[in-house]
């Protein structure tokens, strides 16, 4: 005993001999400041000075000590004070601006989290970090600005409405998605993506929706110079080109400054994306994002980067599953995968240089964020082990890269040792095309059935299902319940009051088994992966009914059984 604590004294004493006292007083300060005696004027400053010497940051009291400020070249924060240390408000006040309230910091002083003020300060910090001095950072804060304009203006263009929630439709089909605008020290946010399920959970759970898809527009710091705007690029009023979107002035000697920055589309979750979409991305933006493009294959990034996990969440143990779950075992063929065309890296930043590149680069991130969500659909958080008990599944399905953006999806019919093969194509973020391949049967009908389906739900689970259901269907026409072409048609009325009831389970995503499964004892191959699906409605869709948009998503209809005519209160 006596030894380890000699130890530990001769360890501390290496650590600290070439460090100065005036360090070590300040060490010893900061462990003897406890929050709780954070009770008066001084300690309150005290605390906050060193908080932005933690930050790179300056900070001095203002004459009359009922002040703080904390500055940088581009911003500062005003910190007003109460006797006894308490904080009566927080303002940030960023180059050429006035100070505003800023709630989020104003309430962790308040409840003296100093450690997560002190993270919210490094992440307002980092939103200007270019090298050089102090005028060439305030002249990229200024071209930000000016870019977040432009941004803002071709959002606002004029547009038809594609979907019937508003929101949604500016979301997906948005020149620039949604945006909010910078507010409280936050830079300006792009949601550009949110796929069915999260509007489904948003609708009937929002205490765990989920934004989806979103990108901050910030700057980053480049090796070599660009040429970025000094001023908008849109004249007024803006004329508008054959695709709707704004003509743009050319960027001059006058209008522009060579500086060593760029824009940056900051991912927020980072994005699995294919190789060839990143190349895509480089040739708009003459910048290519900083990737390591040897690449794995790109389910297997989305398997790691969790957006199995974000789909399956809720039904982890299989509880909340419709009554007759069919359970799903998808295998990816791992051979096939790792062709170059399938392989991909995780994005976290996209880098541009000109308003012009975002909405093509959006489209871009939409449509690989289609493909990530019909993968993930078939792969679940827990890969078959060897070893693992036996688990019967109702269907084996073999996914396999076709080509760029299609795939193919090997399965059996139900009641029938007959196998099926659907193609995927996935054209756009708008548009995917099925084709179902069959001994024997080419119905056009079918490929048009599976294409609406798959466009609406983003499940390839409960689309294969939906196929077994209406073939079975097409063999035995008792088991469908006549309604009016437009109505989705079930075979049980409870069937809705569950879907109401259960919505984890009428999400459109695979639900996930919570054992994993051998097949006759035999190790499972890579990419082996059980998914419990519930049992959703048989779907009769009228083909005119895409045409007239309602409250009601028509992919929704699908999934709980309402009317994709019906009236919302």
């Amino acid at each position: 005993m006596r030894f380890k604590l000699r130890k530990k004294m001769s360890d501390l004493y290496a650590k600290y001999s070439e460090k100065p006292w005036s360090e070590t007083f300040q060490l010893v300060r900061r462990c003897m400041v406890r929050e709780p005696q954070v009770s008066s004027v001084n300690a309150m400053v005290s605390r906050l000075e060193m908080i932005a010497k933690q930050r790179g940051l300056g900070s001095h009291q203002s004459p009359t000590e009922t002040a703080c400020y904390l500055t940088a070249d581009l911003f500062y924060l005003e910190v007003l004070l109460l006797p006894g240390g308490g904080v009566e408000d927080v303002k940030v006040a960023q180059h050429g601006e006035a100070p505003e309230s800023n709630v989020s910091l104003l309430q962790l002083l308040r409840m003296k989290k100093f450690e997560e003020f002190s993270v919210k300060l490094d992440d307002l910090a980092s939103l200007y970090n270019v090298p050089g001095d102090s005028d060439t950072k305030i002249k990229v804060y200024m071209s930000l600005q000016h870019l977040q304009k432009d941004l803002l203006k071709i959002s606002n263009l004029p547009r038809h409405l594609i979907e019937s929630d508003v929101q949604v439709d500016m979301v997906l089909n948005g020149r620039i998605g949604s945006i909010m605008s910078c507010r409280e020290g936050h830079p300006m946010s792009i949601q550009y993506y949110t796929s069915p399920s999260d509007i489904l959970m948003e609708m009937f759970r929002p205490g765990e929706s989920s934004r989806g898809q979103a990108a901050m527009v910030v700057v980053g710091a480049s090796g070599t110079t660009h040429r970025l705007q000094m001023e908008s690029l849109i004249p007024t009023p803006p004329q508008v080109d054959s695709v709707g979107l704004p003509v743009f002035r050319p960027l001059s000697e006058t209008s522009s400054e060579l500086l060593p920055a760029f824009f940056l589309l900051k991912l927020q979750p980072p994005l699995p994306t294919l190789n060839s979409f990143i190349h895509k991305m480089s040739q708009i933006t003459d910048v290519t994002p900083e990737t390591d493009l040897q690449g794995e294959p790109l389910f297997q990034l989305i398997k790691q980067d969790g957006l199995e996990e974000k789909n399956c969440k809720t039904s982890g143990d299989g509880k909340d599953t419709l009554p007759d779950a069919e359970l799903h075992n998808y295998v990816f063929g791992d051979a096939e995968w790792k062709c170059d065309s399938w392989k991909g890296a995780i994005i976290h930043t996209v880098p541009f240089t000109h308003p012009a590149h975002v909405p093509a680069l959006l489209e871009l991130l939409r449509h690989q964020s289609v493909i990530n969500v019909l993968l993930a659909s078939c792969i679940s958080s827990h890969e078959h082990q060897p070893g693992s008990r036996s688990i019967a599944s109702d269907l084996n399905c073999e996914i396999l890269p076709e080509s760029d953006c299609s795939f193919s999806v090997a399965f059996s019919l139900l009641d029938s040792d007959s196998l099926a093969v659907l193609m995927i194509s996935v054209v756009d973020c708008r548009q995917v095309h099925c084709r179902l391949l069959m001994a024997g049967l080419v119905d056009h009908s079918l490929d048009n059935y599976a294409s609406r389906v798959l466009t609406r739900c983003l499940s390839i689970p409960i689309t294969i299902r939906a196929i077994r259901k209406r073939m079975a269907s097409m063999r035995s026409p008792a088991c469908l319940i006549s309604e009016p072409a437009s109505v989705l048609t079930v075979e049980s009325p409870s069937t809705i009051h569950h879907a109401v009831d259960s919505i984890p389970a009428t999400i459109p995503t695979a639900l996930l088994s919570p054992e994993p499964m051998e097949e006759d004892g035999l190790p499972s191959p890579p990419g082996h992966y059980v998914m419990s699906v519930a049992a959703a409605p048989v779907v009769d869709i009228n083909t005119d009914a895409v045409a007239n948009p309602s409250p009601v998503p028509l992919w929704m209809s699908i999934h709980t059984g309402w009317p994709a005519a019906s009236q919302q209160s």
